[in-house]
């Protein structure tokens, strides 16, 4: 999709800080998606910049030393007056996510737990897309639904504003379906591995900002790998028992939309 208006430095800018409409934000996506260095660079002024509301959220602001998210907070209110100083600040957002990072591990420990074990519950978009992937396991056996293998990402990013990942040559689309959520249209893709197993990959915009590295749950037989970058979240799911390298093969599908 070609934007009417060029597409400028200011725009990178402001959909960094998420003051871009709608339509203004599908536009910057296409050209961040034909100009990977650039989407690298934004990917990673979103990244810190989802680190410094995590270290600065109420829930957190009891771990630490005092003076570490005093720092934070400045280097906020620094990186929302502009980007004059740019590598200035990525360098002291480095220092302070750093020390964000060592005062909860000294209070903490080690990050070292699983995904998989983990207490905190996952976003309310993984629930969704454990149904669509009960949804899309039942059509599969029922005849009469005619499967649709028809993947054309352009026509969903133009039609959902949800911009789908890569997906390896080795694996086959055998169907695409647009589905209602409670966070607006979700795509639910069916794909094939190994000519037998059956991945689903569920992307919907949940309505909130957010990026989340790859993370793991188990539902019952069911697992799911999850992410979110920007506007757009994200779920690889399987049968547990086709499980072994769900995760791996998140973050592969997920590098492929930086």
């Amino acid at each position: 999709m070609t934007p009417v208006d060029p597409i400028q430095p200011a725009d990178v800018e402001a959909y960094v800080d998420d003051q871009l409409d709608a339509g203004r934000r599908i536009e910057v996506e296409a050209y961040l998606s034909e100009n990977p260095d650039i989407a690298a660079r934004v990917m990673a002024d979103l990244a810190i910049k989802g680190e410094l509301r995590l270290a600065l959220a109420e829930g957190h602001q009891r771990h630490g030393r005092p003076e570490t998210r005093e720092a934070a907070r400045r280097l906020q209110s620094a990186l929302s007056r502009g980007r004059i100083f740019r590598s200035f600040q990525r360098l002291a957002a480095t220092v302070a996510l750093i020390a964000v990072g060592w005062g909860l591990s000294h209070q903490l420990g080690p990050f070292t737990v699983s995904k998989v074990e983990a207490s905190v519950p996952p976003p309310a978009f993984v629930e969704e897309a454990l149904r669509a992937h009960g949804t899309s396991v039942l059509r599969h056996t029922m005849p009469s639904q005619q499967e649709s293998s028809d993947f054309d990402p352009a026509e969903i990013r133009s039609a959902t504003a949800i911009v789908m990942p890569g997906i390896p040559k080795d694996w086959r689309v055998s169907d695409v379906q647009v589905f209602p959520s409670a966070f607006g249209p979700s795509v639910e893709m069916a794909i094939v591995r190994d000519n037998h197993i059956r991945l689903s990959l569920f992307a919907v915009r949940p309505g909130s900002f957010a990026v989340l590295p790859v993370s793991l749950v188990r539902q019952e037989q069911v697992q799911a790998s999850y992410w979110q970058i920007g506007d757009v979240a994200y779920a690889l799911v399987s049968d547990t028992e086709d499980a072994v390298n769900l995760r791996a093969e998140a973050e592969q599908l997920a590098r492929t939309l930086y």
